[in-house]
């Protein structure tokens, strides 16, 4: 089971974001029947059914196995992924590009350049998955507690010039079997609940 696909297409993307939906993917990360989970969203096993088929057919869930009770055969199902995130391309062109708003010092900018990363990557990494290969990548999160704003300006500057520095090492326009990698450094405040 993949542990976090990129939802790409407004359907599912929609279909994943309804409440009960919702519900029922959380309640498939173990294997489970319209009948069982009837009782964990309240509601009944034929509305759960409906639910599940309309999961099924975007692809969220998927059947486990097959059990005949008496007459009927009951289908248990099981979510595709443990959690899942949902692309901006979903949005089509009202989502965020960081092409429409350069300002590198923004909130607004930080929201977009984030929104192409899910973007590229969830594109990359389905791309991948379909290759049977692995993608590269690389993250690091760390957090930083600055003393004054003029010690985060100052990191801000010294952050500024060892990545273009590096970059600056590293990057080859003339190799000829050179991939371009996309670079992205972001700081911004915790929010209150991350704080420790």
């Amino acid at each position: 089971m993949p542990e976090l696909p990129v939802i790409d297409y407004r359907a599912a993307a929609g279909v994943s974001l309804d409440p009960i939906r919702a519900r029922l993917l959380a309640a498939l990360a173990e294997p489970g029947s319209a009948t069982t989970l009837a009782a964990v969203v309240g509601l009944t096993r034929q509305k759960v059914n409906y639910h599940l088929r309309t999961l099924e057919q975007h692809g969220l869930v998927e059947l486990v196995e097959e059990r005949r009770r008496g007459n009927m055969t009951e289908r248990v199902m099981q979510a595709t992924a443990a959690s899942y995130v949902i692309s901006p391309s979903t949005l089509g062109a009202v989502a965020p590009d960081p092409r429409r708003a350069p300002d590198r010092l923004s909130a607004r900018w930080l929201i977009a350049v984030a929104a192409r990363t899910v973007r590229e990557v969830g594109e990359l990494l389905a791309g991948a998955a379909k290759a049977n290969k692995r993608l590269a990548t690389l993250a690091m999160d760390g957090e930083v507690r600055f003393a004054s704003a003029a010690d985060r300006a100052a990191f801000a500057e010294e952050l500024t010039a060892a990545i273009t520095a590096l970059v600056a090492r590293y990057h080859d326009d003339r190799a000829p079997d050179g991939r371009p990698h996309r670079v992205v450094v972001a700081v911004h405040p915790m929010t209150g609940e991350e704080r420790p």
